[in-house]
């Protein structure tokens, strides 16, 4: 067996130009997804010693492998991976690698509405979970997970790590039914592969080259992300580990705990609301995102404009002037000073005691900064391919992550499906080795395509009538909403499996019904009562006569 090797620009310039070499398996991307099924195949005993794997990326890994930030410092990109991602990342031996205290668990969420208020909350000690780690969740920056996932490659000799390096083109070899992917590479190289996988992301070479149909659409939205600054919790409030989210008609806006100090911003909203604020100092934005988990729409829409109207007029508004705005709003609003809603006191709390306001814990804390550079913009689109299989001439191809499907960030599920995938798919190649099959034939990567199509899809549409269902001001469906809100808060055991069958538990069985229960089950006090028969068990009583009269007044909504 030859032992491959790591190779970069200036070490494979000595190979002889347009020289075929093979391999069994080309992952084309160096994100986490590639990374992970890289880490994910080279830790099995049984593809070390049977195929050779190789990766392709065109960034610098040794500049992610080399990546360290101050304890103070955190990028603004992060992920919240599921206990079943943590959990499959535990068993290839990567996760000892993820530096551990620049990782934070989500202990709870608060989830509310931000026409009618109607809340829902996660506490992960609802949980009748079987997994060891914390919280439902942990969130982590993506460059931490890349890091230690090179750092686990690092210990794996057998795999062909090439970096700096672009794919030039794909094309087939004209050798029949049976003919190979090959990859022909801006350094010279061209390396002909039994299985291309394509984790190249939603701009995927390799899927247009097996020519995968997708549908999906751009939505009318824009993410911001950023890395806030606040100060700590105090004592009566416990650590900085619960993850708020507002549902406003614009967007969600998403606040998620990194430290005691620093939590990172996910704030979807229209395109315009996004250049404005964006354009605006970054004092100004820390105020806007206070505003944006306290005021009513209304007020919020009216800051916009103002803001808006000052920057076009060569005029800025400054964060004092904005403050101001604020506050003359709170009060306008009949928000109690005292209270976590308003924002007339950095401290909002007894300045001898430091007692926080009753209600402290609905409400994140008050962002004093933002890290200089962390603020940046992003498209946000659905987008689902008609396969993972290439065929016929795109045959001998398979698609993760991003490259077959992309979510709204609103459920924080784009990375954990992508992880999926890898898990689905290195399982397949396993068990392809095992009984001697051919890694790259259809009939050895069906079991992946059938597994997880459905799956994804499930969560997608989930996610997807969700961000619709909270993009509408319409009375009756905001009526609706809340109550299927407000019952699902009620029910803890609907709860519970809720967060389990969305991957807070450590197996991945089940996750597409959390999604789909909780989609469904927001639309109609029915469909609550359907699910808490399926998974509570006997929970249907509960739930009054009025559920099958609710569902007809929402369902002309529905159909259009």
């Amino acid at each position: 067996m030859l032992l491959l090797s790591r190779v970069s620009v200036a070490a494979s310039a000595h190979i002889r130009k347009y020289a075929t070499e093979s391999c069994d398996v080309l992952i084309v991307g160096g994100g986490p997804v590639g990374l992970a099924l890289a880490s994910a195949l080279s830790s099995s005993p049984v593809v070390r010693q049977n195929l050779r794997v190789a990766l392709v990326e065109a960034g610098d890994l040794d500049k992610v492998r080399n990546w360290h930030s101050a304890p103070d410092q955190y990028s603004n990109r992060v992920s919240s991976l599921t206990n079943a991602s943590c959990t499959f990342l535990q068993n290839k031996g990567a996760w000892k690698f993820v530096q551990r205290e620049r990782t934070c668990p989500i202990e709870q969420m608060e989830v509310w509405d931000g026409i009618s208020d109607a809340r829902i909350n996660f506490n992960a000690a609802e949980m009748r979970s079987t997994s060891q780690l914390e919280g439902m969740s942990r969130l982590t920056e993506n460059l931490n997970l890349q890091r230690g996932l090179l750092q686990s490659l690092d210990e794996i000799p057998r795999l062909d790590l090439i970096h700096k390096t672009k794919v030039t083109s794909i094309s087939r070899e004209a050798e029949g039914h049976g003919a190979w992917p090959v990859v022909e590479l801006d350094n010279g190289r061209r390396l002909r592969t039994r299985l291309l996988v394509g984790a190249d992301g939603f701009n995927s070479p390799v899927r247009t080259y097996a020519q995968i149909p997708s549908f999906g659409w751009s939505y009318d939205t824009q993410g911001i992300v950023a890395t806030l600054v606040h100060q700590p919790r105090t004592a009566y409030e416990g650590p900085n580990t619960t993850a708020y989210q507002r549902f406003l008609p614009t967007g969600p806006i998403a606040f998620l705990p990194l430290s005691r100090t620093v939590s990172s911003l996910v704030w979807s909203t229209r395109p315009h609301i996004a250049r404005v604020l964006q354009a605006s100092d970054s004092s100004v934005l820390a105020c806007m995102i206070n505003a944006a988990f306290r005021l009513p729409q209304l007020s919020l829409q009216y800051l916009y404009n103002r803001i808006s109207e000052a920057q076009a007029a060569g005029t800025p508004l400054t964060a004092q002037q904005v403050q101001e705005e604020i506050l003359w709003r709170e009060k306008s609003h009949g928000i109690d000073h005292h209270s976590a809603l308003s924002t007339s006191s950095a401290m909002r709390s007894d300045s001898a005691a430091k007692i926080p306001p009753t209600d402290s814990h609905l409400l994140p804390p008050l962002v004093t900064s933002i890290q200089t550079g962390s603020i940046a913009s992003f498209p946000i689109r659905f987008n689902h391919t008609e396969s993972y299989l290439g065929e016929g001439p795109g045959a001998r191809t398979v698609l993760v992550g991003d490259a077959a499907h992309t979510t709204h960030p609103l459920a924080g599920q784009g990375l954990n499906l992508g992880l999926g995938d890898v898990e689905c798919l290195a399982n397949c190649i396993e068990n392809a080795v095992l009984s001697g099959s051919d890694v790259g034939s259809h009939t050895a990567l069906q079991p992946y395509a059938r597994e997880r199509y459905l799956v994804n899809h499930t969560i997608l549409a989930a996610v997807d009538k969700l961000h619709k269902l909270y993009t509408t001001e319409f009375e009756p469906v905001v009526w609706a909403r809340s109550t299927g809100l407000e019952i699902v808060n009620e029910l803890d055991s609907l709860k519970a499996a809720i967060m389990m069958t969305a991957g807070a538990d450590s197996q991945r069985s089940g996750m597409a019904a959390g999604w789909d229960a909780m989609s469904n089950g927001l639309q109609t006090v029915e469909s609550v009562a359907r699910l808490a028969r399926t998974i509570g068990g006997g929970m249907s009583g509960i739930l009054g006569a009025g559920a099958h009269a609710l569902t007809k007044k929402i369902s002309e909504y529905r159909k259009v």
